[in-house]
C-alpha cells in the first residue's frame, strides 16, 4: 500500500477540517474508517514536532500545555473570524517582540543588553498606522525619519566604544592635511535624508592624466587598491587583476564620488577619505568603524 506523508506547513488545514477539540486533552473515538484517518492523521503530524517547535520556534516543552491550549485554539479558529484575527495578532506581535525588536536591538547597540529601543512606542507607531488613528507621522516621513535616527542613534553608541579609533583618524587627517603633497577639498554632498553634510577629501597626486574627467552620469574603469591608516589592506583591484567600473550615479563611497569627479583619464592619486565619506559608524568586514580610508586610485578610462 502506497505510504501517505503530509507536509507539516499543511497540517494546521488538513486536520483542523476534520478535528473537533474538546478540552485541551480530547478523547478519540474511532468509530468508522474516517475517525481512524483522521486519528492516524493526527498522530503522523506529531513526527519531529518536538524538535521543531524546540529549534525552529524557540518553545520550551516545559510549557507543552499552553502549546497545546494554543494548538487547540488555532483549531477551533477555523470559522471564527474574530479568533483568527485574534491568532493572526498574536502570532505576529510574537514575531516583532522576539525578532525584530531583537534584531534592531543588535543592531544598534551590539551586545549591551542594558540598551533597547521602546518597544511600548514601537507598538504605538504599529497600531496607529494600522488603524489609522493618532497617528503622529506618515509612512513616508516615519521612513526618512526611522533611517536619520538609526544612523545618529548608532552612530553615538560605536562612538562610545570606538571613540579612540575616531580620534586617531582624525588626528591622521589633521597631520596629514598639512603635508605639502597633500591637497584638501572641502565638498558638499546631499544625504539620505534630503539634507547636506559638508566634509572634506585629500589627495596626493602620483600621476597626472590628461583625459576626460566624469561626469554624474559617466561611468569610469578604475583599479584601485584601498588601506587603513595603520598600512592594513582591505582590497585591491590589482590583486584580482580585474578593474572596478564606477557608475557615477551611485553604489560607491560618497568619497569616491567626490574624488572621481575631479581626476582626469590616466590620474593616479592616493586619495584619503574621512569617515563620513566612507563608512561612518559602521564596521564593514577589517575596516573598523570611523576609519579613514586610504585609497591608491588609478583612472583607466571614463565612459
Amino acid at each position: 500500500m502506497k505510504k501517505i506523508i503530509f507536509a507539516m506547513a499543511a497540517m494546521a488545514i488538513a486536520v483542523s477540517t476534520m478535528v473537533s477539540c474538546e478540552g485541551n486533552n480530547p478523547k478519540a473515538s474511532l468509530k468508522n474508517d474516517v475517525d481512524s484517518l483522521s486519528y492516524a492523521i493526527g498522530v503522523v503530524q506529531t513526527n519531529g514536532l518536538t524538535n521543531y517547535l524546540v529549534q525552529a520556534k524557540g518553545v520550551d516543552t516545559t510549557y507543552m500545555a499552553q502549546f497545546i491550549q494554543g494548538l487547540n485554539d488555532g483549531f477551533n479558529a477555523a470559522d471564527d473570524k474574530g479568533k483568527t484575527a485574534y491568532l493572526a495578532g498574536v502570532e505576529i506581535g510574537k514575531q516583532i517582540g522576539e525578532g525584530a525588536v531583537k534584531n534592531i536591538n543588535y543592531q544598534l547597540f551590539g551586545n549591551d543588553s542594558t540598551k533597547t529601543i521602546s518597544k511600548r512606542n514601537l507598538v504605538a507607531g504599529f497600531i496607529n498606522a494600522l488603524t489609522k488613528n493618532g497617528q503622529k507621522m506618515t509612512t513616508e516621513e516615519a521612513d526618512s525619519i526611522a533611517n536619520l535616527l538609526f544612523e545618529r542613534i548608532k552612530s553615538r553608541a560605536m562612538e562610545e566604544k570606538y571613540g579612540d579609533v575616531k580620534a586617531n583618524n582624525e588626528q591622521f587627517l589633521a597631520d596629514n592635511g598639512k603635508k605639502d603633497s597633500v591637497q584638501t577639498v572641502n565638498v558638499t554632498v546631499e544625504q539620505r535624508d534630503g539634507s547636506t553634510l559638508d566634509s572634506y577629501f585629500q589627495y596626493k597626486v602620483l600621476k597626472a592624466g590628461n583625459g576626460a574627467i566624469a561626469t554624474d552620469t559617466s561611468k569610469v574603469i578604475v583599479n584601485y587598491a584601498g588601506r587603513l591608516i595603520d598600512g592594513t589592506e582591505f582590497d585591491s583591484s590589482y590583486k584580482r587583476n580585474e578593474p572596478f567600473t564606477v557608475d557615477m550615479k551611485g553604489g560607491v563611497i560618497a568619497g569616491w564620488i567626490e574624488a572621481l569627479k575631479r581626476m582626469p583619464a590616466g590620474s593616479v592619486w592616493e586619495v584619503y577619505i574621512p569617515q563620513e565619506l566612507a563608512y561612518g559608524s559602521r564596521e564593514m568586514g577589517n575596516i573598523p568603524p570611523f576609519s579613514t580610508l586610504i585609497f591608491k586610485i588609478e583612472v583607466l578610462e571614463v565612459k
